[in-house]
């Protein structure tokens, strides 16, 4: 059964995972990137999502075995492209820090993944323009994007007001043009995640088959996705390993700093996944138009990963003019998740 503000809900946990992952890896003492990404990455890719998908009951194996090999290649491959993204996502974090970093590349990533799956199903017009709860749906989508290209020009006033020391204060790799260049190919390829629920449909299906609660029937599919994920980050970081010599980080500092850096990747791989966890379960309750969870979850990523960008001083030295167009965006975005719901909530009762 639909229920879009529960929906909503869970979109608003997972963005609240989503929006703050990151700030444990800050925890992470001389490691290179590479080293604690590929850590949060075994974390939250490989190890959380089978521990999840058997503990609540979805026979993750049996459900893998059943389901059609079409569905199987379409949702690792959908991962694989969403991994690309993910891996410059990290990089984006790196050069652009929480705030800025999220709001430009989710940008991207909401355009493409909200608008892509109904233009792709062919069911754009007849879903979307043709009905009013479509067209409400559309408005909030709108909004989100507006409300994310506030945040991101925000961002671009605070490189402009402070000098480069300045602005390294908070992100110690600070690079506004890398890091826009960074964002695009990330956000673009990162909207292969939106895609993987319909390839993952048959799978869900199955899951429900075998007794998984409906609330939790994507999880198999979040396996696969993961996994194609998984894939091309960990090929990318073993070559850095290898190239910049960092293999040696895994196993070399005392015993202390190793226990501290290995509890922090994971704790950001744990977090990271639990985002996902909780979209997928709000995707359940979306309705007809659950292709707008996309929009819904990122403009949640973006309201709390700016809040925990402010709270960790990313901000620091901004004008007050900067920080009411941060404040403004992130009013407009949560303006957008409800105007989104109410958009769901008429298609459902229409």
């Amino acid at each position: 059964m639909s229920s879009p503000f529960l929906g909503v809900t869970l979109h608003g946990i997972g963005g609240i995972a989503h929006g703050s992952f990151y700030a444990p890896l800050n925890k992470v003492k001389r490691w290179a990137w590479e080293s604690y990404w590929l850590v949060q990455g075994v974390s939250a890719w490989v190890i959380t999502p089978w521990i999840v998908a058997v503990v609540l009951g979805t026979s993750p194996i049996e459900v893998l075995k059943a389901s059609p090999g079409k569905s199987i290649i379409y949702t690792y491959i959908f991962g694989a492209m969403w991994g690309l993204g993910s891996l410059t996502f990290g990089l984006t974090m790196r050069y652009l820090g929480m705030s800025l970093g999220m709001a430009v590349a989710l940008g991207y990533c909401a355009a493409f993944g909200t608008l892509i799956p109904p233009i792709v199903d062919g069911t754009f017009a007849s879903m979307l323009i043709a009905t009013a709860g479509g067209q409400v749906v559309l408005l909030g989508v709108v909004i989100c994007l507006l409300g994310i290209g506030m945040c991101g020009y925000a961002g671009i006033l605070k490189e402009r007001e402070l000098t480069d020391e300045q602005c390294k204060e908070g992100v110690k790799e600070f690079s506004l043009g890398k890091g826009f260049l960074v964002a695009t190919f990330s956000g673009i390829m990162s909207a292969g995640f939106a895609y993987k629920i319909n390839a993952g449909k048959p799978i869900a299906e199955i899951a429900i088959s075998k007794g998984a609660a409906e609330i939790f029937m994507n999880s198999p599919v979040f396996i696969l996705v993961m996994g194609g994920g998984f894939t091309v980050n960990f090929i990318w970081c073993f070559i850095l390993n290898i190239k910049n010599n960092t293999i040696k980080d895994y196993k070399t500092g005392s015993r202390s700093l190793l226990l501290s850096n290995y509890f922090f990747s994971a704790l950001a791989g744990i977090i990271w996944y639990t985002g996902f966890f909780f979209y997928g379960m709000g995707t359940t309750k979306m309705g007809k138009y659950d292709f707008s969870s996309w929009s819904i979850h990122l403009a949640f990523v973006i309201i709390f990963s700016t809040l925990c960008g402010i709270i960790i001083k990313e901000w620091k030295g901004a004008s007050r003019k900067t920080m009411v167009w941060v404040v403004a965006g992130i009013i407009i975005l949560v303006l957008s998740t409800i105007v989104t719901a109410v958009g769901n909530f008429f298609a459902g009762t229409a």
